[in-house]
């Protein structure tokens, strides 16, 4: 059977991290009006963030954020390859699915999926991580970061199986800072209201994308029954 997984990233592609700032500076300037530079320019065009705003961040998970991570089914994960390209991979499953084992530390079960392992040959290069969690209907979402480890424990899979299934790895973030985050983008995106959705008629599919991108000879139709049934037997 066909496996679906998108080639690595291409060995001749240059990084934008590995073109030199003046020649991205040059490019971006040459483009547009103005680009931001300093910290001070940043600032003359903004005001300075509120007390609130400002003191809302701590360094661990507390009751608040761990209620939040328990009703949570759905979570973004940041990480940063040691060619310094960023990847962002949704992980989702039952709300609270990511445990909350002490004040400092979640784990993310790691389930089926493409066997690219993205976030993790990341970590391996680059600790640092970053994670999103939004709940469905809800317009507040939660931000954290720390250090991410790739995990292998009986006990902890075990605690983390669906189905009767544990997972084979397990990210394990140690976090620096969480904080809580407004509700603007939700309001301004109408994003949980049903009825403001956008019409996805000629939005693309991703048996229509991989076709394309991976130059594939195969039918859509076909891509998207290797999908639909990936979808429905390897969940877990």
């Amino acid at each position: 059977m066909l496996r679906l997984w998108r080639s690595k990233r291409s060995a001749t592609a240059i990084p934008t991290s590995q073109i030199p700032a003046a020649t991205q500076q040059a490019a971006m300037t040459d483009r547009f009006e103005e680009v931001i530079t300093s910290p001070g320019r940043l600032r003359e065009l903004h005001n300075l963030p509120s007390y609130r705003a400002s003191n809302k961040v701590i360094d661990h998970i507390d009751d608040i954020c761990r209620r939040f991570i328990a009703a949570c089914p759905f979570v973004m994960v940041a990480s940063r390859g040691a060619d310094g390209r960023l990847d962002l991979s949704p992980k989702g499953d039952p709300p609270g699915f990511v445990a909350v084992l002490d004040k400092k530390t979640l784990a993310i079960p790691d389930r089926l999926g493409n066997n690219r392992l993205d976030t993790f040959e990341n970590l391996l290069a680059q600790p640092d991580i970053g994670l999103f969690f939004m709940i469905p209907g809800n317009g507040d979402t939660l931000r954290a970061s720390g250090k991410g480890h790739i995990v292998r424990d009986g006990a902890l899979q075990n605690r983390l199986a669906v189905n009767g299934k544990a997972p084979n790895l397990v990210l394990v973030v140690s976090v620096d800072e969480a904080f809580m985050h407004c509700p603007k983008c939700m309001v301004r995106s109408r994003l949980w209201k049903q009825d403001q959705w956008p019409d996805r008629t000629n939005v693309p599919s991703l048996a229509e994308a991989v076709v394309a991108h991976g130059a594939l000879t195969e039918p859509i139709g076909e891509i998207q029954a290797i999908i639909d049934n990936d979808g429905a037997t390897r969940l877990y």
